[in-house]
């Protein structure tokens, strides 16, 4: 049987960007960066939790279109305190398209990472 998760692809139009937006902004850690097939780099980061990573692949197609108030990613990522991660990552310069709000089942927002990606930042329940 299946019994998780272990990687998501991340199409990203710069490795060097992205990984420096993962690691020194967001503080995921790198896990692999590593010559692959004949001229590509498997570059790999994992969330502070362990639970998954993400493999920071070069974009083939375009970049997703955005929309208000809606993420282009399917990722849906998490914290303990949205407002005070919202502030804290503000403050390391990540951009929040929707800041943080609360509805009827929880905290949410949106940020943006620099390669054009946005995704969705819940708050986990306690």
């Amino acid at each position: 049987m299946i019994e998780g998760v272990s990687r998501l692809i991340l199409d990203v139009d710069n490795q060097d960007r992205a990984l420096a937006f993962w690691v020194e902004k967001i503080g995921f850690h790198l896990v692999q960066d590593a010559p692959y097939g004949d001229s590509g780099r498997w570059l790999e980061v994992r969330t502070r939790d362990g639970a998954n990573s993400l493999v920071l692949s070069v974009r083939k197609g375009e970049r997703p279109i955005t929309q208000d108030e809606l993420p282009t990613s399917n990722v849906f990522f998490y914290c303990d305190d949205l407002p005070r991660t919202y502030e804290e990552l503000r403050a390391r310069g990540v951009d929040f398209p929707q800041p943080p709000v609360e509805q009827a089942w929880g905290w949410w927002s949106i940020f943006e990472d620099e390669e054009g990606n946005r995704f969705a930042l819940g708050q986990r329940e306690r």
